[in-house]
């Protein structure tokens, strides 16, 4: 059969590979025998990078010599070509900027020990949604079921965790972990995690301290696929050579087999999913599966986080990093209509910074800024694990639950001991207390009133520093 004269009438990107079948079942040599002039021009005027050979592309060239070895595109092409099964999958490698629809077909024209397929591939700048829908009813029943946790449910630590394990028992594996990463503060943490009873596999640390290099090997790793299916020692050969660390750690942690996913959204890592010590022998469902339930999974991940973002913006002060008045109106708010757990024996401190108008005048506004932000630190410091609020300019508010009238007051005659640790800090105090928290408006109003009588005797004693 002139596989050349046979390739050159197809229309689409395509080429014929062969597969060098082993007497042990595995597969030795793949190569690219024959392409298209479409299929030709897309190897030899691509930029592959430094680390191929060449560009000019030779018939029945190792496909190695034209983009990197793969572990998941070797599998689809032993597939097809010794397995006899027809192949269609559509992807996004992270080493391209864009997505590829891949058709394999099987060819019966067998050379010896030499299997052959075709592989024609398209091309597409963004996500075709009927191609991502193009799967098996089991995968299809598998994503909607995922999506379905995370949007039924306004817990999302609790459908993460469902997600996670209905993700173990699909893979059928030891293990199941979904591991974030802050590239700002180079750390990572894992949100969440699930073990088989008998697990053999040693789980990560939940605090994860030093893990974050090791974790951002992972993408060299990948060597610029979508993911990384790990199912034997041959497999595992790859990641030794491409990692040595990280393939000393999953050895010591009894990790034989792993399915390794990035969780990205819009071009941003966010983490990573994987699966230890799975069946083997579903591989190619658990791949279909988790390559459109992890593009799912990142999207409402990164939702959650947005919403979080935006959840502190809309309650934190951006210039001291307290509670801001919102947050204090809507947190008194809930506690008088009973929303939030009713504080027993709640007391507040309004605390206003004399002298601010002063500081602005004489050294500018930015001088002070660093005295608000000094005044909020000082509350904090003072009063630890209470919240603390920026009720307006150069006021705040603490809300202290389960104390007493003497703790109060031990509290903010501490407060005003410690404001000389900062330059010009001054506060005027004011404090009360309640025994049933639903009652807190009326210790609030007294509080303020205290704290203005306060900031009178204060400026009665400073007049020069009277607004």
């Amino acid at each position: 059969m002139d596989l050349q004269a046979f390739v050159n009438k197809i229309a689409p990107m395509t080429c014929i590979m062969s597969v060098e079948e082993l007497p042990d079942g595995k597969y030795g040599e793949i190569r690219i025998v024959a392409g298209n002039k479409a299929y030709i021009d897309s190897i030899e005027l691509a930029d592959h990078g430094p680390q191929m050979m060449c560009n000019k592309f030779i018939p029945n060239s190792l496909y190695q010599n034209y983009f990197p070895k793969d572990l998941n595109f070797e599998d689809i092409c032993y597939r097809a070509a010794v397995k006899k099964e027809p192949l269609f999958t559509y992807v996004h490698p992270d080493r391209f900027d864009f997505w590829f629809a891949l058709q394999m077909l099987p060819l019966d024209c067998d050379n010896g020990n030499l299997r052959y397929c075709t592989y024609t591939q398209e091309i597409s700048q963004s996500a075709d949604t009927s191609k991502m829908s193009n799967i098996s009813h089991d995968t299809a029943s598998a994503v909607i079921e995922t999506c379905i946790k995370l949007r039924s449910t306004d817990d999302f630590q609790k459908a993460m965790d469902e997600v996670i394990k209905g993700i173990r028992e699909l893979c059928d594996a030891r293990s199941c972990t979904v591991l974030m990463m802050d590239t700002v503060t180079r750390k990572c943490s894992v949100l969440s995690s699930a073990a088989a009873f008998d697990s053999s596999v040693v789980p990560i640390r939940s605090r994860t301290e030093g893990f974050y290099e090791v974790a951002e090997s992972w993408e060299g790793t990948i060597a610029g696929s979508n993911c990384l299916i790990i199912k034997n020692e041959s497999d595992m050969e790859v990641v030794k050579n491409r990692n040595p660390v990280w393939h000393r750690s999953l050895t010591e942690s009894g990790v034989r087999s792993i399915v390794l996913f990035p969780l990205k959204y819009k071009g941003d890592l966010l983490g990573y999913i994987w699966a230890t010590n799975f069946n083997t022998e579903n591989a190619t469902t658990i791949k279909e599966t988790l390559e459109l339930t992890t593009f799912f999974l990142a999207a409402e991940i990164a939702n959650y986080r947005m919403l979080n973002r935006l959840k502190i913006l809309s309650s934190q002060d951006l210039l001291t990093g307290v509670l801001n008045r919102n947050e204090m109106n809507n947190r008194i708010d809930r506690i008088c209509e009973r929303r939030d757990e009713t504080p027993m024996n709640v007391g507040i401190v309004f605390a206003d910074l004399n002298g601010l108008k002063m500081v602005n005048d004489k050294y500018g506004h930015f001088a002070g800024d660093m005295l608000i932000k000094n005044a909020a630190l000082l509350l904090q410091n003072v009063f630890m694990e209470e919240e603390v609020y920026r009720a307006g300019g150069d006021e705040f508010m603490v809300l202290v639950k389960n104390t007493t009238i003497e703790m109060l007051e031990e509290k903010c005659n501490r407060l005003k001991e410690q404001s000389g640790a900062f330059e010009h800090v001054s506060f005027a105090v004011g404090y009360s207390i309640e025994e049933d928290g639903i009652n807190i408006r009326r210790s609030l109003k007294l509080a303020d009133e205290r704290m203005y009588e306060d900031k009178e005797r204060y400026y009665q004693e400073h007049p020069e520093l009277k607004r």
